[in-house]
């Protein structure tokens, strides 16, 4: 039979994670550590990120003493600060930033992910400059082209989980088109008491060790009731030719995870204050390394307003989910309540990061549960179902003919020949289509309005206005038991870069071929989605690809250099889906 254990991830109380989720957390100063007995002490006052404002700034990435799960364990930091100290700008000034790097032993490097600038200023090591060696500083110079909400994190190998991370607000020159009285940064990410690099030879070596939920005799039983015996056996069998289970939502998760807000475990209660009846702007970022989250506010509407720093039309919901690297700008306007729990649950349902808007500080409302696990159908997996929704890539079926266009309905891909035989592929899609209107799995049909892509609209048309040139097609590949991942079959290391002309204006179109959500972000230029009928739609710099999906977006190729293009999974990346684009006079 099932244990509750298997069937209900909410009543999975190990002594670590009891541990992990009311940990305070943080960096430790001086002397006294954080002891796991001290979970059961109220919280202490969460204290507000550093934030650092003009245009010469000084950072210094080393490492410092951090404690999440009652472990102390050493993080990559800037400034000392885990997450890095909020950087505050202004549209149309130009930026000075000397980071000095004062690890022992390791190179570094800060991407600034979605802001227009010079190659050389990008901050990715092997392709637009050298890297930050111990005991060395780069000074980092450039004007702002642009306002919103933003990030920036180490490119270095896997600094960027070890908590070397940071949000980056920069105020716009006019009055954004929404008003709001008060406003928080809240920066979602994931921490691991693993050494990143140990972690990612686990993924190599175990790709399932987080994947608990393996399903059971009990229920072949009740599928088989349900759907009888010869279907039951065609979806076991189609699972296990695939080599996953449909519980495979995330690679990682609260089983090695602790999640943060804002550097802040759950029972850190980090609080952002409002009075009632204000209109409060909330900046979320998704800093983490591998996980998606599902962020609502029980009790509030929110109302988007901007999506990877640009404006949108504004779209009120009750919940959303944001991708590995994405921002969401929402309002609310709390009222009637004294305190409202911010909740951002992980998209496989085992674990969350929470938060409180309050009147004041100490304040809590209630933690909602954790959502049902959701589980993958056929149809997950590609536009359609049953036996013809994706086929076994190692088998030596034949590219389906055409690809059918850039635009809406369901389309049979043509993959490339890299796909074919290839031991580092496993599964290719059958058919896909953009499915912008799908809010994903785990939160289809769950009574709340969940933001969907086709509800991103932005609030200015194609700032381009020419239709592309040219066209390039990239299938998202990998294999699951290797834990490889790559494009068209090809992993970064014997890729060919993509190769751009200046000026020219060009569509780039997707096709995820895995079981897996990727977020693809293209860096130095915008990437301007395209809905179902291939039209301008929204201007973004990390594009998120579900399973089975083929998405187009538009690129004007106006900055010149190398620039890197890659999946966000930051373990993904390091596994091989990354290629280099270099824009070219």
């Amino acid at each position: 039979m099932k244990t509750d254990f298997l069937s209900d991830p909410r009543s999975m109380l190990s002594r670590r994670r009891f541990v992990q989720g009311l940990a305070l957390g943080g960096v430790v100063a001086g002397s006294g550590l954080w002891r796991a007995s001290d979970a059961f002490a109220a919280p202490a006052r969460a204290m507000a990120a550093t934030e650092l404002r003009g245009t010469d700034l000084s950072l210094a990435i080393g490492r410092s003493t951090v404690d999440f799960t009652g472990c102390a364990r050493s993080a990559v930091t800037v400034n000392g600060s885990l997450p890095a100290p909020i950087l505050r700008w202004r549209e149309g000034d130009t930026v000075s930033i000397r980071v000095a790097n004062t690890l022992a032993d390791e190179m570094t490097s800060i991407h600034w992910h979605g802001i227009l600038l010079p190659a050389n200023m990008d901050g990715v090591p092997g392709l637009s400059f050298d890297g930050i060696a111990p005991g060395e500083a780069f000074q980092y110079r450039f004007q702002l082209r642009q306002s919103g909400t933003y990030w920036y994190h180490s490119h270095s190998l896997f600094q960027e989980q070890a908590g070397l991370y940071g949000a980056l607000v920069i105020d716009p020159l006019e009055p954004p088109p929404y008003r709001f009285d008060r406003e928080h940064v809240i920066l979602l990410s994931d921490w691991t008491d693993l050494d990143p690099a140990a972690l990612y030879r686990r993924m190599k070596k175990m790709p399932m060790h987080d994947n608990t939920y393996q399903r059971t005799v009990g229920d072949f039983m009740r599928d088989t009731r349900r759907d009888g015996l010869r279907a039951t056996l065609a979806d076991r069998g189609m699972w296990g030719r695939m080599r996953m289970t449909p519980s495979d939502l995330s690679d990682i998760n609260a089983h090695t995870y602790t999640y943060l807000m804002n550097g802040t475990a759950p029972a850190g209660n980090w609080t952002g204050l409002f009075r009632s009846g204000e209109k409060v702007l909330l900046r979320f970022i998704n800093g983490s390394a591998m996980t998606y989250f599902d962020v609502r506010i029980p009790g509030l509407k929110m109302t988007v307003v901007a999506a990877d720093g640009q404006y949108i039309h504004p779209v009120s919901v009750d919940e959303f989910r944001i991708a590995v690297a994405e921002t969401f700008d929402v309002i609310v306007e709390p009222s009637g309540q004294d305190a409202f729990t911010v909740f951002a649950q992980d998209m496989g349902r085992t674990g969350h990061a929470c938060g409180t808007l309050a009147v004041r500080h100490g304040l809590q409302a209630p933690v909602p549960a954790l959502d049902p696990r959701p589980l993958l159908t056929m149809a997950d997996m590609a536009h359609g179902g049953g036996h013809d929704a994706m086929q076994m890539a190692h088998g030596g079926h034949d590219a389906h003919a055409g690809h059918g266009g850039h635009g809406g309905g369901g389309s049979a891909p043509k993959h490339p020949p890299g796909e074919r035989g290839n031991p580092l592929v496993d599964m290719q899609s059958a058919a896909s289509s953009p499915r912008l209107d799908d809010p994903g799995i785990g939160l289809r049909d769950n009574g709340r309005k969940v933001l969907a892509y086709a509800d991103l609209r932005s609030l200015f048309d194609d700032p381009d206005g020419r239709d592309p040139g040219r066209e390039i097609e990239l299938h998202l590949t990998g294999h699951m038991e290797k834990f490889a991942w790559n494009f068209d079959g090809v992993p970064f290391a014997g890729a060919e870069p993509l190769r751009l002309n200046y000026g020219e204006r060009m569509r780039i179109v997707l096709v995820n071929d895995t079981m897996m959500t990727h977020p693809i972000h293209l860096h130095g230029v915008w990437s301007d989605l395209e809905d179902a009928d291939g039209q301008f739609q929204v201007r973004k710099h990390t594009i998120d690809m579900p399973p089975g999906t083929r998405r187009s977006y538009r690129v004007r190729a106006d900055a010149l250099g190398r620039w890197a293009f890659h999946c966000h999974l930051l373990y993904h990346m390091e596994a091989g889906m990354m290629r280099e684009v270099r824009i070219e006079a």
